[in-house]
């Protein structure tokens, strides 16, 4: 189809479209140890992040990285660990979080450092819980069901009020999105020539085909709305039928 779209680029994954590594600060994560103490010894600026790292210190020498919650401050003491108390910064198995609590950072698999909610600003809510699962409302307004024996920090991610700050110049916006390989700018695939967008072309800017494609189509031609997944049906239900 002539020139490979943005989409495909992308997703090569090459430097161009790879955030930089040295705007990354450190992989943030939790310690290997399931149940110790530690000291935040400072609070650093990534600026490859919407939120601030804090610098923890942990009694078994061990010193990492993790997402600063809000109303961080240089000292405060932070509890890992099912016995740990309820309280901001603290992490604790989703087990032994009670319903209704804000958390951040949650694994998805147990001791995998925390996958979910991890953006300024953002928290998710604990809806239910059972023996083996709980259920976690996402920023997103989404359901998810997560282990139990994954941990996760209690509060509300730092640095919600960066989105506040007026941009004012074009450019400053451009180089705020750099840092994250993201795009500041994005051109409507109706407004580009037919060989370098499946919407491209023709005499007016319309998108000319079907805007709803398979989930199975190939990066060159998967733009615009993916189509509605069916639903299974389960199998046990038709034989009785």
């Amino acid at each position: 189809m002539g020139k490979r779209i943005i989409t495909q680029r992308r997703g090569k994954g090459s430097s161009t479209y790879r955030s930089p590594s040295h705007r990354h600060l450190a992989t943030p994560g939790y310690p290997k140890s399931q149940e110790t103490t530690g000291e935040v010894l400072d609070i650093h600026h990534a600026p490859g992040r919407t939120a601030p790292l804090a610098e923890v210190k942990f009694e078994n020498g061990e010193t990492s990285f993790v997402i600063a919650n809000h109303g961080l401050w240089v000292g405060e003491k932070i509890d890992v660990g099912p016995d740990a108390k309820i309280e901001k910064g603290n992490v604790l198995p989703l087990s032994h979080i009670p319903v209704g609590t804000f958390v951040y950072n949650i694994e998805m698999e147990p001791l995998d450092g925390g996958k979910l909610v991890k953006s300024a600003g953002t928290s998710a809510t604990i809806i239910a819980q059972d023996r083996r699962e709980t259920v976690l409302k996402l920023p997103s307004d989404d359901f998810k069901r997560v282990d139990n024996r994954c941990r996760a920090t209690i509060g509300i991610v730092a640095g919600g009020g960066h989105t506040e700050q007026p941009i004012a110049k074009a450019g400053k916006k451009a180089k705020s999105l750099r840092s994250k390989a993201k795009r500041a700018k994005r051109v409507r695939g109706i407004a580009m020539n037919a060989v370098d967008h499946p919407h491209g072309g023709g005499d007016h800017q319309h998108v000319g085909v079907p805007s709803t494609v398979s989930s199975n189509a190939p990066p060159g031609r998967k733009v615009g709305r993916l189509s509605s997944k069916k639903k299974k049906k389960d199998k046990k239900k038709k034989k009785e039928r």
